[in-house]
């Protein structure tokens, strides 16, 4: 699936998406992998849907405000003044451009990302 267009949808929970290894140097634990697939863009602001599998990794965010459909997860953050999130279905989160975390997934984590 490249997108969706205007007048179409998708099952966000279904949708099968190829998983690649992360790079070694983010990987804290296990052997996460993620899958990404876009749905659309609008106005320049990308909408999709992202998942990875349980492990620890680290990452650099973009600006983004995702949903958590499936799964469970805790990200903490390198800044000391912000407490790490528990994340599960149903969570909203809003993350900045440049911020540091690290994503422990325990169980297989699947959301809407709009960024």
């Amino acid at each position: 699936m490249s997108g969706l267009d205007a007048g179409t949808g998708v099952d966000a929970t279904a949708l099968a998406l190829t998983h690649d290894p992360l790079p070694a140097g983010e990987v804290r634990a296990g052997t996460p992998t993620t899958g990404t697939q876009a749905l659309a863009t609008l106005d320049g602001i990308e909408i999709g849907i992202w998942e990875m599998t349980p492990g620890t990794a680290t990452d650099t965010e973009v600006d983004e405000v995702f949903v958590v459909l499936s799964g469970h997860a805790t990200i903490a953050f390198d800044d000391p003044a912000l407490p790490a999130l528990t994340v599960g279905p149903g969570s909203v989160v809003r993350l900045a451009a440049g911020q540091r975390t690290t994503w422990t997934v325990t169980e297989t984590l699947r959301k809407i990302y709009i960024a």
